[in-house]
């Protein structure tokens, strides 16, 4: 694994017949100007600030001056041997490389290969799960373990749309549910570098509760939200955007995620140390002192805070996984924790409910729908076969279900335009239904949502139904996780 700031991307034509290659990077999101240099064996991008070169020997180069930028273009007859384009980011140098390129090849087939075959995947499409769990294992930064939520930014939500928003940073919450869900294929690895990670935020907080919901993939705080006014965006959706606001939001359900992360490792048999012990403590510390407050919620949405049902739900995940861990690594009871458990719990089941709706609800004592809420029964904070969980199941069904997919709410949130249905609801409401004893629906659902694989087995962040459109940031780990654990699910219900 190379050290950050060095990435090798190695392209590979083979064939017979004429191609055009066009060679146009552009810096700063093309806000600063492109210059490039041609050597006799590839191209030089000039002026940045860590060296990029283009190893290309024996094409021969055009540039084009494009405005501020220039484009290297090459016409290339191949007839031969294969031509073989070597991007450099963080190394000037345009010499051979030690290893030839069907080396290197051989080498990164046999990682990953290796990696994938020691997987633990149900055996309903098997092909496609592996492909998710591989897109999980690929949207980890190797040199800190930080998991990404997705590998691009402001690919739209709906076509034209303002809701185009900046994937490429590591959420805690959703980073810890994609590193439980690699755990429970069969893979510890990335979920103890993940935790090793979150222990290094932690250290630096003033306290547990101050934990953010979004950092950089190397730790740090994220700056301001910027717009690239010179960037027309995906089929003119604009604007484009980098870095996220939301990392200034209170967001409390990402203590549970973490939590469970920690149990799910215990449960696997991983070697867990008096740090990880340190970390559940902190985060349970940090719902003891702010579960009652409001916030933000998991859908982040940009308003003022409010009780969100699916927030207190995570709470509770929380202490109740803490209690359980101090069980399996300290083997001891937490007794204080089980009254903050059964607190929080009486708290959700009565306040977050709606007996006209017959339905828990986005927050309490509001009407909306939020499918959030369906992971109060497959959690364990409610019997699934409870009459108030099976009619929430129902109305999520009959208000946010279209089709294959699953609307997170259909309410006002402060934005115009609309959006798809998010892959991860369609995948907690399959868990849902098999938790309520409707097998037949989950495994319905889940043919379903096999189907909106795109065709290299990727998924995005959600489904437009009515104009059968994948939207938002590609892949999604939120999307390849829920196929997972919904394929999980079925295969452990036989």
């Amino acid at each position: 694994m190379q050290r950050a700031g060095r990435t090798d991307l190695v392209r590979v034509i083979e064939g017979s017949g004429r191609v055009r290659v066009e060679f146009a990077p552009r810096l700063d999101f093309g806000r600063q100007p492109t210059r490039l240099r041609v050597h006799p064996e590839g191209v030089e991008v000039e002026d940045t600030p860590d060296p990029i070169v283009l190893r290309s020997p024996g094409v021969e180069w055009t540039l084009l001056d494009e405005g501020a930028h220039q484009t290297a273009v090459a016409e290339i007859e191949v007839d031969g041997g294969p031509i073989v384009l070597e991007l450099r980011y963080g190394s000037g140098s345009l010499g051979p490389t030690v290893v030839s390129e069907s080396q290197r090849r051989r080498q990164t087939e046999r990682y990953w290969r290796d990696w994938a075959e020691g997987l633990e995947l149900p055996h309903m499409d098997e092909a496609l799960l592996r492909r998710s769990a591989l897109v999980l294992r690929g949207l980890v930064y190797g040199p800190t373990g930080a998991i990404a939520a997705a590998g691009t930014t402001s690919l739209p939500e709906t076509i034209g749309g303002v809701r185009n928003w900046d994937y490429r940073y590591c959420w805690p919450r959703d980073a810890s549910m994609s590193a439980a869900t690699l755990v429970r294929v069969g893979s510890n690895a990335e979920a103890m570098r993940l935790l090793d990670w979150l222990l290094t935020i932690v250290d630096t907080l003033a306290s547990p509760d101050r934990l953010q919901p979004i950092y950089t993939v190397t730790g740090q705080e994220l700056g301001s939200e910027a717009e690239i006014s010179e960037l027309s965006g995906y089929r003119g959706s604009r604007p484009v955007r980098v870095g996220n606001a939301a990392s200034r939001q209170l967001q409390l359900d990402v203590f549970g995620p973490v939590v469970d992360l920690v149990h799910a490792l215990a449960q696997a048999g991983a070697p867990l140390s008096g740090e990880h012990w340190r970390l559940v403590e902190s985060a349970v510390t940090a719902v003891q002192r702010r579960w009652e407050e409001p916030d933000h919620g998991i859908w982040e949405v940009r308003g003022p805070r409010r009780h969100y049902t699916h927030s207190k739900a995570m709470c509770w995940l929380a202490v109740d996984r803490g209690i359980k861990v101090a069980e399996q690594l300290l083997g001891r009871e937490r007794s204080d924790w089980i009254g903050l458990r059964d607190h929080i719990a009486r708290d959700v089941l009565e306040r977050g409910f709606r007996s006209d709706l017959n339905a828990y609800t986005m927050a309490y004592g509001e009407h909306q729908l939020d499918a959030g809420t369906l992971l109060m029964g497959t959690i364990g904070l409610i019997e699934p076969h409870d009459p108030r969980f099976v009619g929430t199941v129902e109305a999520i069904e009959h208000s946010l279900r279209e089709g294959p997919t699953v609307y997170r709410y259909r309410t006002d949130d402060g934005l115009p335009g609309d959006e798809g249905g998010f892959h991860i609801c369609t995948g907690w409401l399959i868990e849902a239904y098999a938790a309520c004893g409707r097998m037949d629906d989950a495994r319905a659902l889940y043919r379903e949502l096999v189907g909106l694989a795109g065709p290299t087995g990727l998924y995005s962040e959600e489904w437009m139904p009515g104009e059968e459109l994948a939207l938002g940031n590609h892949p999604q780990a939120y999307s390849h996780l829920a196929l997972l654990n919904a394929a999980i699910c079925l295969d452990a219900s036989g």
